[in-house]
């Protein structure tokens, strides 16, 4: 016999286990609340930009070559930013302590398809130390490029700055609870269809019918047992008043 599920019964057991599944997503909410807040440290963003042209002398004339030559050398320069020969000359100017791997960890090269600019970012939990180091990676890059490749096509575009009440970039708080509270309404909702699958309790005809797959022709009562004894109180009570009469 083919078992099936009514919308109604799925209902009936999203209300029967409500308090199960909102315990479940406060829980998650509140959790992600406080990790969120309290425990994670902030990441701040700072960022600075290099333009690679050549310098050229006519200024009137543009020239597509040197355009073309500009970006096959982006992915070039991209990678020579982030290796020991640059990382190490910014360590020691930096004078922080940093090695040139923990900076690697920091920093992000990119640059946009067809673009003659490369966005060097950094991330750090003070900005003012991620802005240090985004500029000092610039200057140094800038100027040692010259010597690696004997080409001198690389300008800083614009200065990493650090602004008043500068927000982090992670975590976002309010993300994180967001995500808390759908992961925790389908965690509530799944374990409340799953401990109404494994509960094979009978508690009403229903589920006798619905188990044996039979009528059922009758119900008994439950009476409970301050009932019967109240019942015997009166008629003991009407029978003591009609043997008085």
């Amino acid at each position: 016999m083919e078992e099936t599920i009514s919308l109604k019964e799925l209902l009936l057991t999203l209300k029967k286990r409500m308090a199960l599944i909102i315990a479940i997503t406060l829980t998650a909410v509140i959790i992600s609340g406080v990790v969120s807040f309290f425990l994670l440290t902030p990441i701040y963003q700072a960022s600075t930009q290099l333009l690679v042209n050549q310098k050229n002398e006519d200024q009137t004339q543009f020239n597509s070559n040197q355009v073309q030559t500009n970006l096959q050398l982006i992915n070039t320069y991209n990678v020579i930013i982030k290796s020991p020969a640059i990382l190490d000359l910014v360590a020691k100017e930096l004078g922080t302590g940093l090695t040139s791997q923990q900076l690697n960890g920091k920093i992000t090269v990119g640059s946009e398809a067809d673009s003659q600019v490369v966005n060097i970012s950094v991330q750090d939990e003070n900005p003012q130390t991620a802005a240090e180091i985004a500029n000092t990676i610039a200057t140094v890059f800038s100027k040692e490029i010259v010597n690696l490749m004997n080409i001198d096509n690389v300008s800083i575009l614009s200065q990493a700055t650090v602004t008043d009440g500068q927000a982090p970039i992670k975590p976002q708080p309010v993300l994180n609870i967001a995500i808390a509270l759908v992961v925790g309404l389908m965690a509530g909702v799944g374990l409340a269809f799953l401990l109404e699958y494994f509960d094979n309790t009978v508690k009403n005809e229903q589920d006798i019918e619905k188990t044996l797959g039979m009528p059922i022709l009758g119900v008994i009562s439950v009476i409970d047992d301050s009932k019967i004894e109240g019942r015997a109180a009166r008629k003991s009570n009407v029978r003591g008043e009609s043997i008085g009469s």
